[in-house]
């Protein structure tokens, strides 16, 4: 494979930071030509630009731009240069800006839904994109189908995406009877509804297997994570909800599995290490030597399987009601969802007021927008709609 040029949106994130680690052991493969950040560590990203020499930075927190502007200068000194030569860019659609930027390959690993438009930004440029931020694609899943430009132009990074990814490589579509996504069941699995009312968020922000940003985290705990990723899954994979199994698998070491007409099943195992999916969403559809440790197979090891407790984790039910009610309906539970993790986080709210909150907030949404008419207008109506109703009904929880 010829070096490819990259660009890394939300790069000093878990995705990121990953991400440049990957590339940076492989320097023969990539060139970073561009970074992307909110803004809360300006010296990190500065730190990044200029040890990878980029040539354009973005932050998204004008109120960051003078750190980070004033890093760079310390940071090309530091590295015994008179200037970086790095262009900045600034404001809320600076990543935007720069995912539409000349590239191989955009990883986008921004959380929430406002990576939404450096998704589109990227699909327009005809970039390849290596998909991380999950929430363009469930809020925007038709303008994002209509924004390829071909067919194998999003290559999926969550661990579970690109499993079924790579499963799908051994058969065709009509031969895919379901996908089975696994779950690890998050830091509270096995526990009933009653036993998750005080549930605090230290509780919460303490994953058992995988290390990762706060709302991500909170997602892995209410198991909304796994809606999310049903929703993604339906849409990257042309698959009905209803042929989506979502099973617990706490190991984390088979990722997911995609079971065909025949019987067979096939499944995509390697120890929790996102540095694997996210190699192969820059390299994809060749693999790299020595990404991540392989599994031991002299070793006894036990993998165990279990039903998820619906009960107790209603997200993906809520999930696959949400594809079936509307075209906006996806951003409605995306958007009420991240109100509620972030009244959760600030102590406002009890855990199981999250889910709940999405669950009202869906039922209210009318949902008038077709997938065949849905603009971009229509999604962001509907996210402000439904994080102003949330917002109104967590201050009175």
């Amino acid at each position: 494979m010829s070096q490819r040029t990259a660009i890394l949106l939300g790069s000093t994130g878990s995705i990121g930071t990953q991400a440049i680690d990957v590339i940076t052991r492989n320097p023969d493969r990539f060139a970073v030509v561009g970074l992307s950040a909110g803004g809360a560590d300006p010296v990190a990203l500065a730190r990044q630009a200029v040890s990878l020499g980029v040539q354009v930075v973005a932050v998204a927190d004008p109120h960051a731009a003078p750190a980070l502007m004033s890093a760079i200068a310390d940071a090309a000194f530091a590295a015994g240069r008179t200037s970086a030569g790095i262009e900045v860019l600034v404001g809320p659609d600076a990543a935007t800006e720069l995912a539409g930027r000349p590239a191989d390959v955009v990883l986008n690993g921004i959380t929430g839904s406002v990576g939404l438009g450096p998704t589109l930004a990227a699909l327009a440029a005809g970039t390849t994109l290596a998909l991380a931020n999950k929430e363009s694609l469930v809020v925007g899943g038709p303008l994002v189908a209509a924004a390829l430009t071909r067919p194998d132009q999003i290559v999926p990074v969550d661990s579970e995406h690109s499993a079924m990814a790579q499963a799908l490589r051994s058969g065709t579509h009509a031969e895919v009877r379901r996908l089975i996504l696994t779950a690890s069941g998050g830091p509270f699995r096995g526990r009933s509804r009653d036993e998750l009312k005080p549930v605090t968020p230290d509780e919460a922000l303490h994953h058992p297997t995988w290390t990762m940003g706060p709302v991500v985290t909170i997602n892995s705990a209410t198991l909304m994570n796994k809606g999310l990723e049903l929703i993604e899954a339906h849409l990257l994979f042309d698959v009905p909800t209803d042929d989506i199994t979502v099973v617990v698998h706490p190991q984390s070491v088979v990722h997911s599995m995609v079971e065909f007409v025949d019987g067979s099943t096939l499944a995509q195992a390697s120890p929790p290490d996102m540095r694997l999916p996210i190699a192969l969403g820059l390299s994809w559809p060749e693999r790299i030597a020595d990404v991540a440790s392989a599994c031991d197979w002299t070793a006894a090891r036990e993998w165990t399987f279990e039903p998820l407790d619906e009960a107790a984790f209603p997200a993906v039910g809520l999930a696959r009601a949400a594809v079936a009610a509307s075209a906006t309906h996806p951003a409605v539970f995306n958007a009420a969802n991240e109100q509620g993790v972030r009244a959760f986080l600030a102590g406002r709210i009890g855990f199981l007021d999250i889910v709940d909150t999405v669950a009202r907030v869906l039922d209210e949404h009318d949902g008038a927008a077709t997938a065949a008419g849905l603009t971009l207008a229509d999604v962001l109506a509907a996210e402000e709609w439904a994080r102003a109703r949330a917002d109104e009904l967590l201050r009175r929880s």
